[in-house]
């Protein structure tokens, strides 16, 4: 027997083996087959439970700070519909920021660079309580170590002129001097880290071209 034709039987033999064993595998197909559905046809496949999506629930962007059908939650949903960028989470996020930089210009004497985003009254206290510290010759050495929490403590809109009112709660630690004009210190200590308080209103016009938030009135 040439080598040519044992070469030949041999893949043959391979061919047979590899044709069973994906019959064994796959399975056959036989008899009569069913044409497949078409899109208008198929039936309606399940949703799974927890990708089903309800509708008209709450807005976890508003629950998630304050108590579902409270007056600062409906406050805050009328604020989304006078304009629909607006976002809760996203607004205390800025809060902070804007308190860290508020208070650390407070503390250094000099608010000029963020003027803008105080209410007159506001801005004229703050006048007040520095001219007062530059008179008596004192100067405060303050560094914020973190703002450990922000939260929402009330909201209210008028629905007639727009106007927007939210109060936010922090909790900061800081370190805190107080030098006299020869450079003593008088109060506090720059190296312990102590816990502030505060309650601050921001205001803003809910729809405007304006995106800055004012403080309209602090507390502790």
């Amino acid at each position: 027997m040439s080598s040519s034709l044992i070469q030949l039987l041999v893949l043959a033999g391979i061919a047979i083996f590899l044709i069973l064993r994906l019959k064994s595998v796959l399975g056959t197909r036989e008899g009569f087959e069913k044409p497949p559905l078409s899109p208008d046809q198929a039936p309606a496949r399940r949703a799974r439970p927890d990708l089903e999506v309800i509708e008209g629930g709450p807005d976890r962007d508003i629950t998630d700070h304050v108590e579902d059908g409270s007056d600062s939650a409906k406050a805050l949903a009328a604020m989304k519909m006078a304009e629909p960028g607006f976002n809760v989470s996203e607004f205390l996020g800025g809060a902070r920021q804007a308190y860290e930089m508020i208070l650390v210009a407070f503390e250094r004497g000099d608010i000029s660079e963020i003027r803008g985003f105080l209410d007159a009254d506001v801005a004229e206290a703050f006048d007040a309580v520095i001219a007062d510290r530059q008179a008596q010759g004192l100067t405060i050495q303050s560094e914020i170590v973190g703002v450990r929490d922000v939260e929402l403590k009330e909201a209210e809109f008028d629905r007639t002129t727009k106007v927007a009112e939210v109060t936010v709660a922090f909790l900061a630690e800081l370190t805190s001097a107080v030098r006299n004009a020869e450079g003593e210190i008088v109060e506090g200590d720059p190296n312990a880290i102590i816990r502030q308080r505060d309650v601050w209103t921001f205001s803003r016009t809910m729809g405007s071209d304006d995106p800055n938030w004012q403080l309209i009135a602090t507390g502790g």
